[in-house]
């Protein structure tokens, strides 16, 4: 069997943005939340790890939001003393032909099952040696309101200074592990010790894509990487890993990477529409079970599957979890939900009434506000067929005015239709919101317009709480779906689905009309009508799914196909 013995040093997880915990203030959204679980499960299994990332000092944003759901982000900073060791180590790197120096902080994650410890190094350029805009570069997670050489200068810090900053602490690396494409100038560090050999880049080099959204793909102009970066290596070399039109970092990490994976079978599928010609590997994402599960759903799997935080595996004996017990833990994780956005909100939602759930970053492709698509037809289900409630949450990124005004046409359709169906939005989503969404509410929804969603592992999160997907067939939901067993379906089948041919408008109409249809024809009426048909799908959502969608899994994948081969 492939174990942590096949390797020679450490893997060193390189991501932008990681949430370790709620007031940490390093993540923005999944891709975050996901590296988090992933350090937490590297700790359990005992692998040797170290992630780099920068400290944000500043964090990411802080939502405010005004009576009409305008979204005002404000910094969030948290106090990196308090959770970090200040590292003695210093290096530069070259950013606008002057040298920056970078310094580091260390976060240690601790297993509490196996007591083992993988060191999270936080990069800082915020010292009194570098000159006011280059202390501004690792102060704010993606620096909104500032430019792309900004965010380049942060991507040179992350994959040269990072890579750097290892060197010096010591750390001896077998295989870099590129979480996302911000890290991928570390291929050019590694070019540069390798006298310039592929090859041998390669080999140390993995690479993990999360995004199929073209946007989401840094590209760097070649006047502005000249600017920035220099002649770090030459152009001509860079152009041979990139591509000709500009520095593009999802090209580079594929062509200085030995092994290259999407995070979901479909977006295997996509990835490699996107990136023709490339041998892109599927391993889905998963959860870190202990973490998202709540302490009622704890207490009911310690009773009837032993081991499971050590072997989520063993969630297949949830199909022995009886009603009563299952229900019991669900109604108490869901009172305390409502609890906290009664208090928080000042709503007055009800924990015996059918919730519904929507949480996720605001931005257009997500379609937040599908449900509003048709009012009339939801407050006819909501008045005829069965009464339900709705709980949303998510940040826009700073600046991104879509997803901004998507979360202000949300408040509108929340007062049109008040009179037949409570609406709220929990402002300032942060992990501690998101857990006790995916612990507490009856359904989970996720209509992503196809093929735009790489996984979306808060579905994942609710399953192990028993709770329901409702969605569109894309991502990991593509996977984790047995119609009436697990959750339902938005829309077609995916061998159905012709994204590339159907007008947006269309598929939104169509979209809605099928998520009415299961509203009112099988949700809202087995809610209130069949609960012993309604458990049945939780205990389903548990025993089918949870023995699969964790991250302990996700890793040991990692470790036998990507880190020892």
């Amino acid at each position: 069997m492939v174990s942590a013995d096949n390797l020679d040093g450490q893997i060193a997880y390189y991501t932008m943005e990681i949430g370790i915990e709620n007031d940490v203030k390093t993540y923005s959204g999944g891709l975050g939340v996901l590296a988090g679980d992933t350090i937490r499960s590297f700790a359990d299994m005992g692998l040797p790890a170290v992630c780099v990332s920068q400290v944000n000092e500043n964090g990411y944003c802080k939502q405010i939001l005004e009576e009409d759901g305008t979204q005002v982000s404000e910094e969030d900073p948290w106090p990196v003393e308090e959770y970090c060791e200040e590292l003695d180590v210093e290096v530069t790197v070259p950013i606008y032909g002057r040298d920056v120096t970078v310094t580091a902080w260390q976060y240690d994650v601790v297993s509490e099952k196996s007591g083992e410890t993988v060191p999270i190094i936080y990069l800082d350029t915020n010292v009194e040696s570098n000159d006011p805009d280059a202390q501004e570069y690792t102060k704010r997670l993606y620096s909104p309101g500032y430019g792309e050489d900004h965010q380049l200068a942060q991507e040179i810090i992350l994959g040269i200074g990072g890579t750097r900053i290892l060197d010096e602490l010591g750390y001896e690396v077998d295989v870099y592990h590129m979480n996302e494409g911000h890290a991928a100038l570390l291929t050019l560090e590694l070019l540069k010790r390798n006298d310039m050999d592929p090859e041998a880049v390669r080999e140390q080099c993995v690479f993990t894509t999360h995004t199929p959204v073209e946007a989401g793909h840094d590209q760097f102009d070649w006047d502005l990487v000249n600017e920035v970066l220099g002649e770090f290596v030459p152009r001509e070399t860079l152009k041979e890993y990139s591509r000709e039109q500009d520095l593009h970092m999802t090209y580079l990490a594929l062509n200085l990477s030995r092994y290259a994976n999407s995070v979901a079978k479909k977006h295997q599928e996509v990835s490699r529409n996107m990136f023709p010609g490339y041998d892109i590997d599927a391993i889905t994402n998963g959860v870190h079970v202990p973490f998202w599960v709540g302490e009622d759903f704890i207490d009911v799997y310690d009773e009837y599957t032993e081991g499971w935080q050590e072997n989520p595996y063993k969630l297949k004996h949830a199909s022995v979890i009886p009603d009563d017990d299952i229900w019991e833990a669900h109604q108490s994780q869901k009172e305390d939900l409502i609890e906290y956005v009664n208090e928080h909100e000042g709503a007055d939602m009800d924990p015996d009434v059918l919730t519904i759930g929507f949480a996720r970053r605001a931005t257009a492709y997500k379609r937040a506000d599908l449900l509003f698509y048709n009012h009339e037809r939801l407050r006819h289900i909501a008045e005829t067929v069965g009464e339900f409630q709705i709980i949303f949450a998510g940040k826009a990124f700073p600046g991104d005015e879509g997803g901004a005004g998507n979360i202000r046409e949300i408040f509108h359709n929340a007062w049109e239709l008040n009179d037949a169906v409570n609406v709220e939005y929990i402002e300032d989503y942060d992990m501690d919101v998101g857990g006790l969404l995916t612990q507490g509410v009856d359904v989970w929804l996720n209509n992503p317009r196809r093929p735009l969603e790489a996984c979306g592992t808060s579905g994942m999160k609710a399953a192990y709480n028993g709770i329901p997907q409702f969605g569109t067939l894309d991502g990991w939901w593509v996977e984790g779906h047995i119609e009436n067993e697990t959750g339902w379906k938005i829309g077609p089948e995916p061998e159905e689905s012709k994204p590339d041919e159907t007008p947006a408008e269309e598929e939104d109409r169509t979209d809605a009309m099928d998520l009415y249809d299961q509203l009112e024809n099988t949700i809202v009426p087995m809610y209130y009508n069949d609960r012993e048909k309604w458990i049945d799908i939780m205990r389903n959502t548990m025993a089918f799914n949870g023995p699969y969608y964790h991250t302990r899994r996700m890793s040991r994948e990692y470790l036998e196909d990507a880190y020892t081969q």
